[in-house]
């Protein structure tokens, strides 16, 4: 089931993506929309009002999550090309709702950075409130998953030892087109105007969904609707030779089998 928040003539819906139409859920968002402890059932037999797929306008999947929790880190094939142990622990970071754009968005170049980079990721949608879950609590509480870019300055990231000030211009990072329920998102790719630039499989992840929705929950209680950005793999332009770094008019596509696509052009 595929799972999305469009927007419309009168706001923001939530909407149940089927084959040949969008149907609504009776709900603003997503967001709002999960908050409903029987979201599922709801969701399989809603039957309202109907948009069709062409031209559909994409949010962000939850516009205004109250927590975007990101993981550095996570796949074992980039921490060991860099000559680096696994971490015992993940690495966190986090962003501000206004971080986000929608899936077909444009992204907005972060004003004073010459050093912009990309990040292709699984996201992960929280779908129920956990606090200090059990493995099996923390995967029964994914809603879902969704693409993401973190898109990020690496100029301002690396001011300092902590990652925010890099991570969280406004209107930077797409997140979209939909959440997908009962998936096992595959291949991860990233295409920077034509070039594959980063392609890893989401089964290398050190930590997997399950176990950062646990961890997560150990520090703080995650709700519906918060976001949690799993890492990148290999193949950023920073760590290029010369570097490479987004510009005006670069278009990134982001996609993961069996989750969706993200394109985004920079402005």
């Amino acid at each position: 089931m595929k799972l999305a928040t469009i927007r419309t003539g009168g706001g923001t819906q939530a909407v149940r993506i089927d084959d040949a139409h969008a149907v609504e859920l009776g709900a603003p968002d997503l967001g709002a929309f999960l908050a409903q402890p029987t979201w599922r059932s709801l969701a399989a037999a809603a039957d309202g009002p109907r948009h069709p797929l062409e031209g559909l306008d994409y949010a962000p999947v939850v516009p205004r999550p109250e927590k975007i929790v990101c993981v550095g880190l996570n796949y074992a094939s980039h921490i060991r090309e860099m000559g680096r142990e696994l971490p015992e622990h993940p690495t966190l970071f986090a962003k501000f709702a206004r971080a986000l754009v929608g899936a077909y968005d444009e992204v907005e170049l972060p004003a004073g950075s010459a050093e912009v980079d990309w990040e292709a990721e699984l996201g992960v949608v929280v779908g129920a409130e956990v606090r200090h879950a059990s493995p099996s609590e923390a995967q029964a509480a994914i809603a879902g998953y969704t693409v993401v870019n973190d898109v990020t300055a690496r100029d301002f990231q690396y001011r300092s030892v902590q990652w925010l000030q890099g991570k969280t211009f406004e209107r930077s990072t797409p997140v979209g087109p939909w959440l997908v329920t009962d998936v096992e998102p595959g291949e991860l790719t990233c295409t920077v105007d034509g070039d594959v630039v980063q392609k890893a499989d989401t089964a290398d992840l050190v930590f997997s969904p399950a176990d950062l929705v646990a961890y997560v929950s150990r520090i703080v209680t995650l709700v519906p609707g918060d976001l949690i950005a799993t890492g990148t793999p290999g193949g950023v332009g920073h760590a290029r030779t010369p570097a490479r770094y987004l510009g005006a008019g670069s278009e990134i596509v982001t996609r993961i089998a069996g989750v969706g696509e993200c394109r985004n052009v920079c402005r």
